[in-house]
């Protein structure tokens, strides 16, 4: 590909463009780069293989933005990680009345601190006469709800059952199991009996199990720190960020964590002191709540000479934010609660005003979560990043920005196995002529549909004004396909998570990436493996978990992980395939167990589509087996191997994987947000052809989306707006697709009615 020029990879979800474009060229920038580093440093960096490449020349140095969810570290915000918030603590030291203190004093990480006693300096030129000394460290941090914003109040009936002993599962909290270390080490602590039901524990032995304070104590033959069961949920489970937790970890904080705002600082954070000091009548944290289009407003408006490089910097950074389209957001929106695609563009304010030149951008779908009016203006910042004199590559599906593409690679022809080719190289234009999925698909737009389906019954949304939505009345037709649709920020997650998917029956497909290691794979994430492992004990007459390679079946040597790590000390680690199993993963003794003459491992090697046509029929047939391979078929996933890592797995498989998952659960009302993310226009077709099934099955779906073929195929459309943050939050209209491309009164409309007619 050319340098200094901007190149568009294409191809369909899981044809390999993320593994050559992240995987190939990225990582092996990164780890050249990390080799100019002395040995001593290189042991502190994360560990880089070789990419498997015949010849890699004329590597820059690569900056990745990718859409990995940022921190989940519950005091980071939008403003702590664009460093917004640093400079603005730094105006409030400088210019803000009354004068409080360096900008430690308005920083809501940093507490005060204070001290004094005894100092004895060990030095030849003093004497070594105590002196009385004294320090004060001035912190912004709150001191009742610690920096987070918020204070926590715990259900005890929901963490304990009164009416059982420890030793019969009297601790309701997730991994607390009767027998394991975490129970042991309060039935071993000496404190109460651990047969004696809860409620017949006297005020001492209930403090003494539920709010001990940190004291040493020998449990099981080892001296340890013992603690109360609430200050260690509150140190496992609380540190972190409701949206980072684990399905089943942040439904039990749901019920036995009712989270309020700070009494003390009103959830802002910080203390009594940092909130006092102002600027033209505004303090920081009001400062940090305005949304980002009124604070750079603000910060042009203030006329302090003493202070201007750095109002001038610190209005370019939120000048960046409105550039990139998150003019919405405020600086003190944790930054766990971003989509993907805000969390990539986020990352991109960073770069925008970098003097960097003739370096290698590299972004994975930089569109995603953008709507069409977005688009355009992200085109406009990859563009001026090329005109610096970078190089940006750009894993993308969307026409729009295939268009402004220099060199376009096509990955394909097909996906998995079937792909992992450069099926065309050149301009746009001869994509369209190459036969390519991509090139049959560039031209193709969805048609309106003729006859949408007609709904007798509603569901009604009155009154909602969760986030910056205005006491919106929403009528969302049952038995079709809605699509909720409106820019980004405007209040569609807010009207459809907020006042939808909490009704009964409701089944919410977030756009929250699922976690994948080398010991996940797509039959152990689906359930699939379940019944699959009991059908092979069963026709072997052994136990279940010898066919796991995380428990019983493993192989000893690598431990079922199927490679062996060699940690070289302060050099890069090394990884090799297990002599012993071969990569396998199991013992040897568990591959002479078979079913319907095939190994476990043989079984995992299957494809999705090899695999259905195994338990459909014959000896091996397997009815629960065979509705989860049929759900991972219908949608489009018919190639992929039941054993491959998940994090081999590119984003768009992930995310039909999840979407597999959830069609197995019983439910009348199904919200998909954001689909389409990771899918190329073919994957899409598919997609369409999934959302009519569901519907025609009874059901009632609702789609989050941008995508304007998804629009288009809708039977009804909400459409929120006009704009983000304080300016949308509007039902601007609902109707047809083909009455919003007739209307085009609003920026979806006249998008849409654009791509129909093109």
């Amino acid at each position: 590909f050319p340098k200094r020029r901007l190149t568009v990879f294409t191809g369909v979800s899981g044809s390999g463009k993320s593994s050559l474009v992240f995987g190939t060229i990225a990582a092996e920038s990164q780890r050249m780069i990390n080799e100019t580093y002395s040995a001593f440093l290189q042991g502190f960096m994360p560990s880089l293989a070789r990419p498997d490449a015949d010849l890699l020349a004329g590597l820059s140095t690569a900056i990745i933005v990718d859409q990995e969810r940022l921190t989940a570290n519950i005091r980071s915000t939008v403003g702590t990680v664009t460093d917004a918030n640093a400079m603005l603590r730094i105006l409030f030291s400088r210019a803000g009345q009354p004068h409080i203190g360096s900008p430690n004093a308005f920083s809501f990480n940093v507490a005060s601190a204070s001290g004094k006693g005894s100092l004895t300096v060990e030095k030849a030129s003093a004497a070594k006469k105590p002196a009385r000394a004294e320090f004060t460290v001035l912190g912004g941090m709150c001191p009742h709800c610690e920096g987070t914003g918020n204070v926590t109040d715990l259900d005890i009936d929901q963490v304990v059952d009164r009416s059982k002993s420890l030793n019969e599962g009297a601790i309701l909290v997730p991994g607390y199991k009767p027998g394991g270390w975490s129970v042991r080490f309060f039935a071993e602590s000496g404190f109460f009996d651990a047969d004696k039901p809860v409620s017949d524990y006297t005020q001492p032995e209930l403090h003494d199990l539920l709010d001990r304070e940190p004291v040493k104590r020998r449990i099981g033959g080892a001296n340890m720190t013992y603690q109360g069961l609430i200050p260690q949920i509150q140190k496992s489970f609380l540190s972190k960020d409701r949206e980072a937790m684990q399905s089943h970890i942040r439904q039990f904080v749901d019920r036995a964590v009712t989270f309020i705002a700070c009494p003390d600082c009103a959830g802002t954070r910080l203390n009594q002191s940092a909130r006092s000091s102002r600027i033209a009548g505004v303090n920081i944290a009001e400062a940090c709540a305005m949304q980002v289009t009124e604070l750079a407003a603000w910060v042009r408006s203030l006329d302090a000479p003493t202070v201007a490089p750095l109002l001038g910097r610190l209005a370019e950074t939120l000048e960046h934010f409105i550039e990139i389209g998150l003019g919405y957001l405020s600086l003190d929106r944790s930054s766990a609660t971003l989509s993907g695609g805000e969390a990539q563009r986020v990352k991109m304010i960073r770069h925008l005003g970098s003097a960097l030149t003739d370096v290698t951008y590299v972004f994975d779908e930089p569109t995603a979560g953008l709507h069409p009016h977005d688009v355009q203006r992200m085109n406009r910042l990859l563009l001026r990043l090329r005109d610096k004199g970078n190089t940006v590559l750009v894993v993308e599906h969307e026409p729009e920005v295939m268009a402004i593409a220099d060199h376009l690679i096509d990955l394909g022809p097909g996906a998995g196995s079937d792909g992992g080719q450069v099926v065309y190289e050149g301009p746009l234009e001869g994509v369209e002529s190459s036969g390519t999925l991509t090139g049959v698909h560039l031209s193709n737009r969805a048609a309106l549909k003729s006859a949408p389906r007609p709904s007798s019954d509603w569901l009604q949304i009155r009154g909602a004004g969760t986030h910056n939505l205005k006491n919106v009345d929403a009528d969302i037709p049952l038995g079709v396909l809605t699509v909720v649709t409106g820019v980004a920020g405007s209040g569609k997650s807010s009207l459809i998570h907020g006042h939808v998917a909490e009704q009964p029956g409701a089944i919410a497909v977030d756009q929250a990436p699922i976690k994948g290691s080398r010991r996940s794979n797509p039959a152990t994430y689906t359930g699939l493996l379940e019944p699959i492992r009991k059908a092979f004990a069963k026709a072997n007459g052994v136990k279940p978990g010898l066919f796991s390679a995380n428990s019983e079946g493993a192989c000893p040597a690598c431990g079922g992980s199927g490679v062996i790590e060699t940690d070289l000390g302060i050099m890069a680690s090394a990884s090799a395939p297990c002599q012993e199993c071969e990569g396998r993963r199991f013992r040897p003794e568990v591959l002479q167990h078979t079913l319907a003459g095939r190994s476990i491992v043989e079984v995992l090697q299957h494809s999705v589509t090899e695999a259905l046509e195994l338990f459909s029929s014959g000896e091996a047939k397997l009815a629960a087996a065979e509705k989860i391979l049929g759900r991972l078929h219908q949608v489009g996933l018919g190639y992929l191997r039941l054993g491959q890592p998940l994090n081999t797995l590119s984003g768009g498989e992930r995310q039909r994987i999840k979407l597999a998952t959830h069609m197995g659960a019983d439910g009348g009302v199904y919200i998909l947000d954001e689909p389409t993310t990771g899918l190329h226009s073919a994957d899409v077709e598919n997609l369409l052809g999934l959302l009519d099934r569901l519907v025609d099955s009874g059901k009632t779906v609702i789609v989050i989306e941008h995508h304007q073929a998804v629009m288009a195929h809708a039977d009804w459309i909400i459409d929120l707006g006009p704009q983000a943050g304080h300016d949308g939050g509007q039902l601007v209209f609902c109707g047809t697709p083909a009455q919003l491309v007739a209307d085009r009164s609003t920026l979806t409309g006249q998008h849409l009615a654009d791509y129909v007619s093109s």
